[in-house]
């Protein structure tokens, strides 16, 4: 049974899931994972998404205000045995609610042409591509979308 709980970054199980996603990006992003390492910190993210089946937890989410009516997805990641069972959209769809609820109009979100998955995921939860934003803006392995949340 999958259960979706909100918590924030102090979650032992959320901050679990966070280091296998990094140590997945070290492996994926090569020689430029300390630069995206560094816009991925956790310490400002307060709205969390942990994904359970049963007791263990198999994926994550987070979003943090990017501006007044815009948040940042962030850390989404599934455990790789649990993953095209719908949990990471699953995760997605929680945080655009959770957004609505906190009066966010828009989410926006960075991901690296080396993550087919997840560009194939944004891309089905309707998120559509815009310029890179932010520092994100003329690196090349960066892929940004956008979606309103009308």
């Amino acid at each position: 049974m999958r259960i979706l709980t909100r918590t924030n970054a102090g979650d032992h199980n959320f901050r679990m899931l966070v280091k296998a996603l990094d140590l997945d990006l070290q492996i994926r992003d090569g020689d430029e994972h300390a630069f995206y390492a560094a816009l991925n910190t956790t310490d400002t993210i307060r709205h969390v998404i942990v994904a359970y089946e049963g007791d263990e937890p198999v994926g994550c989410g987070a979003v943090r205000p990017y501006s007044a009516n815009t948040m940042e997805v962030k850390r989404m990641y599934v455990v790789p045995e649990q993953r095209g069972r719908g949990i990471a959209s699953a995760v997605l769809a929680a945080l655009e609610d959770w957004c609505r609820e906190l009066q966010f109009g828009r989410c926006i979100l960075e991901t690296g042409e080396n993550q087919p998955e997840a560009i194939a995921l944004y891309t089905r939860r309707r998120y559509r591509r815009i310029p890179n934003f932010g520092k994100y803006a003329g690196v090349a392995n960066s892929v940004c979308f956008e979606k309103l949340l009308g």
